[in-house]
């Protein structure tokens, strides 16, 4: 099976948020073309939902034969208990059974059975009262695949725009003082590596300053001139085409890249945001698995409605089926 053909993985996520409901509109929509959709999660969530929206579509375990039409496939974690699914509530165990999920699509896709994996929404708050660290995916997948934690990074696509960041989910203060030329080079190598497998090669990077204007000249700190500046330096000497450092502003206002490189959370995530809403893609990149969540939370206010959209999974899908 070439890895055109393989199954895009689409895991649950947070059982009680709205993970489950855009994980199954995402993959009734499939149904009748378009790349091959494999739900990850506990079976009797999965037919919660087809009872509430799709009454006429039912599961087939993957692997099995379809009796035919009107079937999605699964690939059944028992993870949650039936009394425990209690949808719009932050619980331990549904944050636990979140990462079981990811676990099982992740060991599913390294086995060469799935081209991608894509993570419905998480909780941090969940799984980490369930004694689990998590900040977020690009972690958990770093060490569910054996990578570096500090070498997987999140890229969000939407509006447009693919942007890397350097750090993520951490304290400024922390962010700021943990990044390195090395760390830059490795989120840049990281994204040019990524956009390949995307089927963009030879891309223009751009990587913001640290400091408004990168520093302009020393004038609002040398942060630049040790940090960004030699690491855009040492790549563009082995022939990458790496602008910057530059001003965010000034960057994005050009546009004239494929791909940028935000050195913390909230450069790279309100314009992404601004311009995609709830419909942008957060890749995990620099393990060895394509990995994708989706821009948005859990939303547990409206989870179990019915009322939830799908379309960020669906668009998170078709990037990652390419």
């Amino acid at each position: 099976m070439t890895q055109a053909s393989l199954p895009i993985a689409v895991t649950i996520g947070d059982p009680h948020g709205v993970g489950p409901e855009i994980a199954v509109k995402a993959a009734v929509s499939f149904m009748k073309g378009g790349p091959r959709v494999i739900l990850v999660g506990d079976r009797f969530i999965i037919e919660h939902y087809l009872r509430l929206l799709f009454p006429d579509v039912a599961l087939c375990e993957t692997g099995e034969a379809a009796p035919g039409p009107g079937w999605i496939e699964f690939l059944p974690v028992e993870a949650l208990r039936p009394e425990q699914f209690k949808p719009g509530q932050i619980d331990a165990a549904a944050g636990a059974a979140m990462v079981a999920y990811a676990a099982a699509a992740v060991a599913f896709a390294r086995a060469g059975k799935a081209h991608a994996v894509v993570g419905c929404p998480h909780n941090e708050t969940a799984v980490n009262r369930a004694g689990i660290p998590f900040t977020g995916y690009p972690g958990l997948v770093a060490r569910l695949t054996d990578a570096p934690e500090e070498r997987v990074f999140m890229m969000l696509v939407g509006g447009g725009l693919r942007i890397l960041h350097v750090t993520l989910h951490e304290r400024l203060a922390d962010a700021l003082a943990r990044i390195t030329p090395e760390l830059v080079e490795a989120a840049i190598l990281a994204s040019v590596k990524a956009l390949a497998r995307m089927g963009v090669h030879n891309p223009r990077i751009g990587v913001f300053g640290v400091n408004p204007h990168a520093g302009e000249g020393g004038l609002f700190g040398d942060d630049d001139a040790r940090i960004t500046a030699p690491a855009v330096a040492r790549l563009r000497a082995q022939g990458l085409d790496v602008v910057g450092p530059a001003g965010a502003d000034v960057m994005l206002g050009n546009r004239d890249c494929d791909a940028y490189i935000a050195m913390f959370h909230d450069q790279g995530h309100i314009p992404v945001k601004l311009l995609a809403g709830r419909h942008a893609s957060a890749l995990s990149i620099g393990s060895d698995i394509l990995f994708s969540s989706v821009g948005h939370g859990s939303a547990f206010d409206i989870a179990g409605q019915g009322i939830a959209d799908p379309e960020a999974v669906i668009r998170t899908v078709r990037l990652l089926a390419g």
